[in-house]
């Protein structure tokens, strides 16, 4: 089993980041929220695909949250949280 990062909190604690290293545009309504709570740059707002769109759905539904740059992530888990479809996927990452 390999190492993977550990901090420790201001109390002590252990702690285990897990980066983001996906986030599903399917199933993503581009809400905006993880965007919003993330500390660092790593998300942006883009256009849906043509093949995903759906004759239905209007022009405020076409864009959805991509990662913009993941190296940039610190672990935090906040984009998880916030995210009202789950489109997050995380990993924690070895030393």
């Amino acid at each position: 089993m390999s190492d993977v990062i550990v901090g420790r909190t201001r109390g002590g604690s252990e702690w285990t980041p897990a980066f983001v290293v996906d986030l599903n545009q399917k199933t993503c309504i581009g809400c905006g929220r993880c965007f919003k709570v993330c500390p660092r740059d790593v998300f942006d707002l883009v256009e849906r695909e043509e093949d995903e769109l759906d004759e239905d759905l209007d022009e405020d539904q076409m864009m959805v949250m991509s990662i913009k740059d993941a190296m940039d992530c610190i672990g935090c888990g906040a984009c998880f949280r916030v995210c009202p479809k789950g489109c997050h996927t995380h990993q924690a990452m070895p030393v």
